[in-house]
């Protein structure tokens, strides 16, 4: 017979995971169904949930709707922190690829983006997609379920804790963004801004040449060369972020636990 307490600990684990699925790539995209998430947060929910341990004694402290209701707050802000690394990373190299758009002269040629239902540039979207496959090749979002089971051996519910670290950390992992997007574009960026002293080298001692006809084309054309050269670069940088997620993630489940 199932007892109430195991219950209570379906409903946590649930909540949970399903707030972590919603927040990482792949999974957690618009074009995904909402019943493909749900069966997996329940499958996943299913397989953890008999080895979690819950004090019952933190509901019967006092009000019990009331303190259920902030430990299930609790639950979805341990989901949404730990999915946070990743929309952090994505985030970055959107904003690198929006940098070497802009240089490259194609900060008018911009998609939709399906994921946001917003329009960015062609660029960034080109990087977004070779950052994914990269995310995917090397197994990023098994991390993640992985994750799910250590947060419960760290994190158990009623047992979340917002404090001033990891506040911190959470400030720190919002820095590297912009520092990831200058380490991904700032090849291309040096490159282009070569290109445009020699334009105006060219401009000041042959007079005749119009450098605007001339200068456009050539950025797009170096530009293009320098983005597919450094292709490897960007590949190796994303693959060394992603693979410290478990150490990224053991360092937030740390700062969540109550002391």
């Amino acid at each position: 017979m199932i007892s109430l307490e195991q219950i209570y600990i379906f409903i946590f684990t649930f909540i949970r995971t399903t707030a972590l699925l919603i927040m990482i790539p792949v999974i957690g995209e618009r074009t995904v169904p909402l019943r493909v998430k749900g069966g997996l947060a329940l499958l996943i929910s299913l397989l953890v949930s008999p080895s979690v341990q819950m004090d019952m004694n933190n509901l019967r402290a006092g009000n019990e709707i009331f303190i259920l209701t902030i430990a299930l707050a609790g639950e979805i802000m341990i989901g949404i922190v730990i999915g946070l690394i990743t929309k952090i990373i994505f985030a970055g190299v959107q904003y690198a690829g929006e940098m070497i758009g802009i240089q490259i002269g194609f900060s008018i040629v911009n998609v939709i983006d399906p994921v946001s239902s917003s329009q960015i540039s062609i660029i960034s979207e080109f990087q977004y997609l070779i950052a994914l496959l990269v995310y995917l090749a090397i197994d990023a979002h098994h991390t993640f379920i992985l994750t799910i089971v250590d947060s419960y051996r760290v994190v158990e519910p009623f047992g979340y804790h917002f404090s001033g670290p990891l506040m911190e950390h959470i400030l720190m992992l919002s820095k590297e963004l912009f520092v990831m997007a200058i380490k991904i574009s700032a090849p291309i960026m040096a490159v282009l801004l070569f290109t445009n002293m020699a334009l105006g080298v060219v401009a000041r001692t042959v007079p005749q040449i119009n450098v605007f006809i001339v200068g456009f084309p050539l950025q797009i054309t170096v530009g293009l060369i320098v983005f597919g050269l450094t292709a490897p670069l960007f590949v190796m940088l994303v693959q060394r972020i992603l693979s410290r997620l478990p150490i990224e993630l053991s360092t937030l489940l740390r700062f969540m636990m109550k002391a």
